[in-house]
C-alpha cells in the first residue's frame, strides 16, 4: 500500500471536515467497555509498509475476539475482515466509511463482484475510537461464531485478514466496490491456545541464531540460508523456550523463520549465507533437516511442557545449524538490512524427558496423487494400530504441538487419533490451510497416543489451476501431505507414514487402459509420474482413483531415526477400518446480542484539521 501524498489528502478534505484527520470519534448509538484483558498480547502489521497495524486478544470464556486497529494514516476510510484464502470478495468485513459530512462503522460483506453491503446483524462491535500519537485506534470486538450466514467463522487454525483503503468519501456503504481499493492480506493463528508458562529454570541460558546483515532482495520473496555452529565440547542441553528476534522496522518483511540441525554423520558443514534456491548453496546443506525451532508472523514464544525439552549438543548431535528466513516483499524495497533470528532458551538441567519429532501422513511418493482441475480432492496417510502397537511404549505419548506442511495446492489439513475403530479427537486440523503460513502451534490440549492407536492424516488439495496431475514428491510442484508432531517422551519412531500399494496403482493404469484405448502404458521402463502425465483425466478415471485410495491396501513406513523400518511386514496391510467418525461441532450462536445496534453506528468528530 502506498501512502498517499499531501495533494491526495487535500483534495480528499474538501468532501469535509470529517475526511482531513479523525481526532476524537464519539460512538452515538452505543456505548461499550474495554475488553477484558489488556494490553492485547498479539500484534502484526497488515500491510506491507506497517500503515496498519492489528493486535488482538482472545476470550474463551467469552468466546470473543477483541481487535485493536492503527491506522497511521486514514483518509475516508478503512475496511478490514476476514475471508475464505484473502480475497476481498464473498469477505466478512467491518467498515469505518464517511460521506463527507458523517463518518460511520458497521458490520458489512462483500458480494462475489467485490461490492459491499450492511450485514442485516451487526456483530462486529465498536468500543472505542480514538486517536493517539500514532494514529486512529479502533476497539472493536466479535464473537467467534455468529450463525450470520454472511460473517466467517473464527476457527482455530489460519484466519485470512484482508484490508482495504478508502482513499475518498462515497454516498452510501454500498458505494463501495473493494475490486476498486487498495487492498491486502495478512495470513495469522488468531486463536491462540491459553497455555500457562511454566516455570524456568535458574540456569537458563540464550543462544541467539541470527543472519548478520542481510541485504534483504528486491523481490517479493525469498528463503534466506544461513549455516552456523555450536561451540566445540558443547554438550548435551535441552531446549525449553524460544522466540523470535526481528530486527526492528522489518516487521512487516520477515515472514516466517526455522532453525534446523544438520545430520550428524557429517563431520562438517561449508559456511553459506544466501537464498537457499542460489546455484552457490553446497548440497550438502540439504542434509540439515531436523526442526529445532520454527516461527511465523503473529506468534509468540514458544513453550515446552515443564517435564520435557528439546535435546541437542552433545554426543551423536551435530554442531552445525542452518537458519533460513522467509522475507516477505510485496512492494520490493530495495536496500533493507536485516539480522532477524530465533533465540533458543536452554539449560543444562535436562529435564524428565526427551522431546520428539514424529512424521505422520503420507511417504513422499508418486503413487500419491491429485488429478487436476480439482478443487477439494483428498489423500489420506495412517500412523496405523500395528505401528503404534509396535513402536511405541506402554505408557504411551504425549503430543503437545504440531506443525501442518504441504506444498502449493494444499487447502485443508486434519490429523484425528482413532481407537479401536472410532475417532476419538482431533490432534490438530487447519480449514483455511495455507502452504505460505506454515508454524509450529501448540495445542490447546495435550494429546495422549497409547499403543494400538491409529492416527490418520488427510489433506485437501486444489488443482484447479494444473492441466498435469500432481504427484507426491519433494519438489515444490510436487505434493506433500505431512503433520510433524511434536511429543514426549522421545520414542525411535520417527516416522509413521503410508502409500497406496504400487501394485495396486498399477491394476488402475491397467484398468485405464481398458476403457481408454490403451493410451498408459504399463511397461516396466515407465515411471509413475509418466503414467499419471498420460492419463485421460475423465470423470471414469477420477472417481476409480478416488476409489482406489479409499480401499486399497496400503505401504506402511513405521521407521526409526535411522530410516530403517521396525520389524514386522509393513506392505500390502489393510486399511485402518474406522467404524465411527467424529461429528462436525455445531457452531455455537452467542446467547445474546446485548447492545448490538440494528445498522451501522454513526460517529460524530470533533477537533480540527492537522
Amino acid at each position: 500500500m502506498q501512502v498517499p501524498s499531501p495533494s491526495v489528502r487535500e483534495a480528499a478534505s474538501m468532501y469535509g471536515t470529517a475526511v482531513a484527520v479523525f481526532l476524537v470519534i464519539l460512538v452515538a448509538a452505543l456505548q461499550g467497555s474495554a475488553p477484558p484483558e489488556s494490553p492485547f498480547p498479539y500484534r502484526i502489521p497488515l500491510d506491507p509498509e506497517g500503515a496498519l497495524e492489528l493486535s488482538w486478544n482472545v476470550s474463551y470464556a467469552q468466546q470473543t475476539v477483541h481487535f485493536q486497529l492503527l491506522v497511521r494514516e486514514l483518509e475516508a476510510g478503512v475496511l478490514f475482515g476476514m475471508s475464505d484464502r484473502g480475497e476481498l470478495q464473498n469477505a466478512d468485513l467491518a467498515v469505518l466509511w464517511t460521506d463527507g459530512d458523517s463518518a460511520y462503522f458497521g458490520d458489512a460483506w462483500s458480494d462475489q463482484q467485490g461490492q459491499i453491503h450492511l450485514d442485516s446483524q451487526q456483530d462486529y462491535q465498536l468500543l472505542q475510537a480514538q486517536r493517539t500519537p500514532e494514529g486512529l485506534s479502533l476497539l472493536f470486538k466479535r464473537p467467534f461464531s455468529t450463525c450470520d450466514p454472511q460473517d466467517y467463522l473464527i476457527e482455530d487454525g489460519t484466519v485470512h485478514l484482508v484490508y482495504g483503503i478508502l482513499e475518498q468519501p462515497v454516498p452510501s456503504l454500498e458505494a463501495i466496490n473493494a475490486s476498486a481499493l487498495q487492498t491486502g492480506l495478512q495470513r495469522v493463528q488468531l486463536l491462540k491456545p491459553n497455555v500457562s508458562v511454566p516455570a524456568l529454570p535458574s540456569d537458563l541460558r540464550t543462544m541467539e541464531i541470527r543472519a548478520p546483515d542481510v541485504l534483504v532482495p528486491g523481490q517479493e520473496t525469498t528463503y534466506w540460508c544461513y549455516i552456523t555452529e555450536l561451540p566445540d565440547g558443547f554438550s548435551r542441553h535441552h531446549i525449553i523456550m524460544y522466540e523470535p528476534i526481528v530486527t526492528q522496522g522489518n516487521e512487516a518483511l520477515v515472514h516466517h523463520m526455522e532453525v534446523f540441525q544438520c545430520a550428524p554423520e557429517f563431520e562438517s558443514f561449508p559456511q553459506f549465507s544466501g537464498p537457499c534456491d542460489s546455484k552457490m548453496k553446497p548440497d550438502r546443506l540439504n542434509y540439515c533437516r531436523h526442526v529445532l525451532a520454527a516461527w511465523a508472523l503473529g506468534a509468540k514464544a514458544f513453550y515446552y511442557p515443564e517435564e520435557a525439552g528439546l535435546a541437542f549438543g552433545g554426543a551423536g548431535s551435530s554442531r552445525f545449524l542452518r537458519l533460513e528466513v522467509h522475507y516477505h516483499n510485496p512492494l520490493k524495497i530495495q536496500g533493507r538490512r536485516d539480522s532477524s533470528g530465533i533465540r533458543l532458551y536452554y539449560t543444562a538441567s535436562l529435564r524428565r524427558f526427551d522431546a520428539g519429532i514424529m512424521e505422520l501422513g503420507l511417504v513422499y511418493t508418486p503413487v500419491m496423487a491429485i488429478p487436476p482441475q480439482e478443487t477439494a480432492f483428498i489423500l489420506t496417510g495412517y500412523c496405523t494400530d500395528k505401528c503404534t502397537q509396535t513402536a511405541l511404549p506402554p505408557s504411551g505419548i504425549h503430543i503437545f504441538a504440531s506443525q501442518l506442511h504441504t506444498h502449493l495446492t494444499g487447502r485443508k489439513v486434519v490429523t484425528v487419533l482413532a481407537r479401536d475403530g472410532r475417532e476419538r479427537e482431533i490432534v490438530n486440523r487447519d480449514d483455511h490451510y495455507s502452504p505460505h503460513f506454515q508454524e509450529i502451534r501448540m495445542l490447546k490440549k495435550v494429546v495422549s497416543v497409547h499403543p494400538g492407536d491409529v492416527l490418520i492424516t488427510s489433506c485437501t488439495y486444489n488443482t484447479g489451476d494444473r492441466k498435469l496431475a500432481t504427484v507426491g514428491g519433494f519438489g515444490i510442484l510436487e505434493e506433500m501431505c505431512v503433520n510433524y508432531v511434536h511429543y514426549y517422551p522421545q520414542t525411535q519412531l520417527e516416522l509413521c507414514k503410508s502409500a497406496v500399494d504400487p501394485g495396486f496403482l498399477q491394476k488402475y493404469f491397467h484398468l485405464v487402459n481398458r476403457f481408454n484405448s490403451e493410451e498408459v502404458c504399463t511397461c516396466p521402463q515407465a515411471s509413475v509420474p509418466q503414467q499419471f502425465a498420460s492419463v485421460p483425466w475423465n470423470s471414469f478415471n477420477r472417481d476409480v482413483l478416488k476409489a482406489l485410495y479409499g480401499f486399497a491396501p496400503i505401504s506402511m513406513h513405521c521407521n526409526k531415526s535411522s530410516a530403517v523400518r521396525f520389524q514386522g511386514e509393513w506392505n500390502l496391510q489393510p486399511l485402518p477400518e474406522i467404524i465411527s467418525k467424529l461429528e462436525e461441532p455445531a457452531p455455537r450462536c452467542p446467547a445474546s446480542r446485548g447492545q448490538s445496534p440494528a445498522g451501522p453506528t454513526v460517529v460524530s468528530i470533533s477537533g480540527s484539521k492537522g
